[in-house]
């Protein structure tokens, strides 16, 4: 993992940081998973990833909830 994602999804689950900096750290790590994903894509799946980079941040602070 790199050093930066790992800080995006520990910072997105710290329960005392106020809603948009959670929100900004989750988007972080999605842009992280993106640009990991990216190394071989074309530029039309780089195109489908970034539509789909609200719902990567999404899944990403939903996962990152205590249960």
């Amino acid at each position: 993992m790199s050093a930066t994602l790992n800080a995006s999804t520990l910072n997105a689950a710290n329960a005392g940081l106020d809603p948009k900096t959670n929100r900004a750290h989750a988007v972080a790590a999605a842009l992280e998973v993106i640009a990991a994903k990216a190394s071989g894509a074309d530029a039309t799946g780089l195109s489908r990833e970034f539509h789909n980079l609200s719902a990567y941040a999404d899944q990403i602070q939903e996962a990152l909830k205590v249960k």
